[in-house]
């Protein structure tokens, strides 16, 4: 039985989705990931994997480019022939489907992985690609299962008739490895507080800079990181300048790319994410599944993954001020820190297995009439 799974990025693929991998090769499939070209392709292969790369581009809108796309990934689904076709991330779920109908895969799952960039605040250009990419969805979705990673955003689906209710299924995030994610004792010296992610504009970064600000004029004992990169396909994205700016303006330090995360979560005190929106972040599961307590924004998908008062402070959104105090509270509270991040390993062992998201994963393929598995 052979099942594929694509994504936007290897990257992806690799950090998010070997553990689904390994369960459905464990179980007899044969699995083949399918990404655009990266780093991570060739790392793919050497754990063991069969990766497939595709002529993806994400920011691209030109129609000869997309169609291009869509054709390969026909090649692709006509020569492989799998029984079954997860796709995660947009361009992924709307194109593979497509495909995949075409070519008459049997079974097709669909990731959608929070809502994105389209379905956020923004002028007559965001509200027109919204409105195409609502309609496409629509021709997408149907006759396929959804997957969600919060019942907000599945609910947002169904509203806007994209997706039906007995075709929609929430399993929160792609879990976490509690082997991998080990927990040590917080460092000496001053409270230290971790974002990592992508830097973009939508997941709060200019607030969490001006909280820093904040608490810099209160001379509040805190240091404040950014860690990651920019996404120049992101719309959102924010320059490279503008972070070395902050960095030199002594807001907050930029870190850059770190491809050691569990080093980065045990290097901090606290972990923050002042997003607008998520699906369900896996930052802040990582995090708490190494004891740090989080503060975020009270949208979907952060509250989903934090417990308020238990394993960490959900603030309002865009509020540099309550996120300033959030942070605040705990810099200077070391066992209320320490209390939230064991609550978090906890919630993490227990809601957040990769051993719990791939059973119910499975299930989800069951419901598209996959067998054998």
């Amino acid at each position: 039985m052979k099942l594929i799974l694509f994504a936007n990025t290897d990257w992806y693929l690799y950090n998010f989705r070997q553990a689904q991998a390994r369960f459905l090769r464990a179980r007899g499939a044969e699995v083949a990931l399918v990404s655009p070209p990266g780093e991570y392709g060739p790392r793919l292969q050497e754990a063991g994997y069969r990766w497939l790369p595709v002529d993806m581009k994400r920011s691209s809108m030109n129609p000869l480019t997309e169609l291009a796309l869509i054709a390969q990934l026909v090649r692709l689904y006509r020569a492989e022939q799998p029984q079954l076709v997860h796709h995660f991330t947009i361009k992924s779920v709307l194109y593979g489907s497509l495909a995949a109908k075409w070519t008459g895969v049997p079974s097709i799952i669909n990731g959608v992985t929070g809502l994105g960039y389209v379905f956020g605040e923004g002028g007559f250009f965001r509200r027109l690609l919204r409105w195409l990419v609502e309609r496409w969805y629509r021709m997408s979705l149907a006759g396929t299962q959804a997957i969600f990673d919060n019942e907000e955003d599945r609910q947002f689906f169904i509203r806007r008739r994209m997706v039906a209710g007995d075709a929609s299924h929430v399993v929160r995030s792609a879990g976490v490895d509690l082997d991998l994610l080990v927990s040590r004792p917080e460092p000496a010296g001053e409270p230290v507080v971790v974002y990592a992610g992508r830097m973009l504009w939508d997941k709060g970064i200019g607030e969490l800079v001006e909280a820093a600000r904040l608490l810099q004029r209160e001379k509040v004992a805190i240091r404040i990181a950014l860690v990651g990169r920019p996404d120049p396909a992101n719309p959102a994205s924010i320059t490279e300048e503008q972070l070395r700016a902050w960095d030199a303006e002594k807001a907050v330090e930029y870190w850059g790319w770190r491809s050691d995360m569990v080093n980065v979560y045990n290097e901090a005190h606290i972990f923050c994410l002042p997003s607008y929106r998520e699906g369900l972040p896996t930052t802040i599961i990582e995090a708490a599944a190494c004891s740090r307590p989080v503060v975020a924004t009270d949208v979907p998908g952060c509250r989903d993954a934090v417990r308020h008062g238990e394993t960490g402070l959900l603030v309002p959104l865009k509020d540099p001020a309550a996120l300033a105090a959030a942070l605040r509270q705990l810099a200077q509270d070391p066992a209320l820190r320490l209390r939230m991040g064991a609550a978090g390993r906890e919630m993490a062992a227990v809601e957040f297995s990769t051993t719990r998201v791939n059973e119910e994963t499975l299930t989800v393929y069951a419901r598209s009439g996959l067998k054998g598995l």
